[in-house]
C-alpha cells in the first residue's frame, strides 16, 4: 500500500510540474520577492533572506525548494531593486527548475501613510531531468512478472535547456496593513521536454494577497523595549485548475513570533488541493533578524504517511547609509517591520 501511494503522489508531482504548478511556501510572507515583484524594496531598508522547504519528508523521494534574495529601496528614485536565486527539486525523477530573477519596483506615494508600489520581475530559468525511473505500459509483463528494457513510447532525450519568464504586481501599503496581486508567467513559457510541443506552456498564475497589524503595546525585558503586535494575513492563488488559499495569524511577544494558518478551500475537494495546518515558531531580534520555522500538519487521510512538511526562513534588515540624512528610520513601513 505504502508503495501504491509513493507512485501515485510522485505522479501527481510529476503530472503537475508538466503542466506548470509552482512550488508554494507557507510562510509566503517571508518570501516576498517569491510572493510579488511589487514588494521589491517594501521595507525601504536592505534586506537579504533565505527560505528552504522540505515537503513529504515521510516517502521515499521528496521535493526540495531554495531560495536566497536580496532587495534594497534608493529614497532618491522611490525605486526597489533587487535580485534572487530559486531552486525545485523533486528528488526521485531529478526534475530540477532554478532561477535567476531580477527585479524593479517603483512607489508612487498616494497620501502621507499611503502608497502604491508597481513591480516587475524577468528571469531565466534553467529546467533539466534525468527519467531513468520512468516505466511505460508495454514495458510491463504481467505474465513473467519483468520489466522490459525497451519501449515504443517516444522518450525525449530532457536534455536542459533555459526560458524567460515575465511578472508583474502590485502592491498598496498604510501604516498597519498591506494588500497585493501578482500575475506571474505572463508570457507563457513553454516547459516541454519535447521539439515543437506546444501544449505544455506554463499557465500565468494569479494571486491576491495581503495583511493587517493590530499593535498589543509595549512592555519592557531585560532593559528592552518590545512592541507587542497580532497580525491576520491571507494569499489566494489560482494557476490553470490549480487554487489555492492560506490564511493564518500571527502574534509578537517581545521577541518571540507564534503562529498558526490553515491551506484549502473547503467543498472543493475534487480541486488539486491540499488541506494543512501550519504552525509557526520563530524569533525577532534586535538587530533586524527574524527567524522562523513552520511545520505543514496534512489534515488529509495521507498525512500520517507523508509526514508534512517543514520550512525555514531567515531574513535581515539593515539601512545602507546614514540614517540621519533624511531621517529615513522614521519612513520605515511599521506593516513590514517583523512580516516581511
Amino acid at each position: 500500500m505504502r508503495k501504491l501511494l509513493l507512485y501515485i503522489l510522485l505522479t501527481i508531482g510529476i503530472a503537475s510540474g508538466s503542466y506548470g504548478q509552482d512550488f508554494h511556501y507557507s510562510q509566503f510572507y517571508a518570501a516576498p520577492l517569491y510572493l510579488n515583484p511589487a514588494l521589491t524594496g517594501s521595507t525601504e531598508l536592505s534586506r537579504v533572506g533565505v527560505n528552504y522547504r522540505k515537503q513529504w519528508p515521510g516517502l521515499d523521494q521528496d521535493f526540495n525548494a531554495y531560495s536566497a534574495y536580496f532587495d534594497h529601496y534608493s529614497f532618491d528614485l522611490r525605486s526597489g531593486i533587487g535580485v534572487a536565486v530559486n531552486s525545485f527539486q523533486e528528488t526521485n525523477f531529478n526534475i530540477n527548475t532554478s532561477d535567476i530573477s531580477f527585479f524593479y519596483s517603483y512607489n508612487l506615494q498616494i497620501a502621507e501613510s499611503l502608497n502604491f508600489r508597481m513591480g516587475t520581475q524577468a528571469s531565466i530559468v534553467r529546467r533539466s531531468a534525468a527519467l531513468d525511473n520512468l516505466v511505460f505500459g508495454d514495458q510491463v509483463d504481467l505474465f513473467n512478472r519483468t520489466i522490459n528494457p525497451s519501449t515504443m513510447d517516444n522518450v525525449p532525450d530532457f536534455d536542459p535547456y533555459s526560458y524567460l519568464d515575465v511578472s508583474f504586481g502590485g502592491l498598496l501599503t498604510g501604516e498597519s496593513f498591506w494588500l497585493g496581486s501578482a500575475f506571474h508567467h505572463v508570457n507563457e513559457p513553454n516547459l516541454s521536454f519535447y521539439p515543437n510541443d506546444e501544449t505544455g506552456h506554463l499557465p500565468i498564475k494569479w494571486s491576491v494577497h495581503g495583511g493587517w497589524n493590530f499593535p498589543l503595546g509595549s512592555s519592557q525585558y531585560f532593559g528592552s523595549r518590545y512592541d507587542n503586535m497580532a497580525s491576520i494575513m491571507a494569499n489566494y492563488k489560482k494557476q490553470g485548475a490549480f487554487q489555492q488559499l492560506d490564511v493564518g495569524t500571527q502574534l509578537l511577544y517581545r521577541s518571540v513570533i507564534s503562529g498558526i494558518s490553515y491551506r484549502g478551500i473547503p467543498g472543493l475537494r475534487d480541486m488539486p488541493n491540499q488541506d494543512s495546518i501550519i504552525f509557526m515558531l520563530g524569533l525577532k531580534l534586535e538587530n533586524g533578524m527574524v527567524i522562523g520555522y513552520s511545520y505543514d500538519f496534512m489534515v488529509s487521510p495521507i498525512g500520517s504517511q507523508t509526514k508534512g512538511a517543514h520550512e525555514l526562513s531567515i531574513r535581515y534588515q539593515f539601512l545602507i547609509g546614514d540614517p540621519r540624512s533624511r531621517n529615513q528610520r522614521s519612513r520605515i513601513l511599521k506593516c513590514f517591520d517583523f512580516m516581511m
